[in-house]
């Protein structure tokens, strides 16, 4: 049986928030970490389809990941009122 692996590596500000963000949505045969600024996913499986699938998938998701944890952050208290 023929085993396909691919790897990306992309660097983010705040990589261990991207990871966090895509970790959840990884499919069996994925793995995803952050070292520094850098985020690497591994993706592997037999058939070549479904990991193009994947990286397809991941990479939309890798974008939106990485445009949200760019977002600037504003905290509540507990005495100001939502809009």
């Amino acid at each position: 049986m023929m085993q396909v692996r691919g790897l990306i590596a992309t660097t983010h500000e705040d990589a261990p928030g991207v990871a966090a963000s895509l970790a959840p949505d990884n499919l069996t045969g994925m793995t995803t970490t952050a070292d520094g600024n850098r985020v690497t996913t591994v993706i592997e499986g037999t058939q070549i389809r479904s990991v193009i699938a994947s990286v397809d998938d991941y990479l939309m998701n890798l974008a939106i990941a990485d445009e949200t944890t760019a977002l600037p952050q504003h905290k509540q208290g507990k005495n100001e009122q939502r809009e």
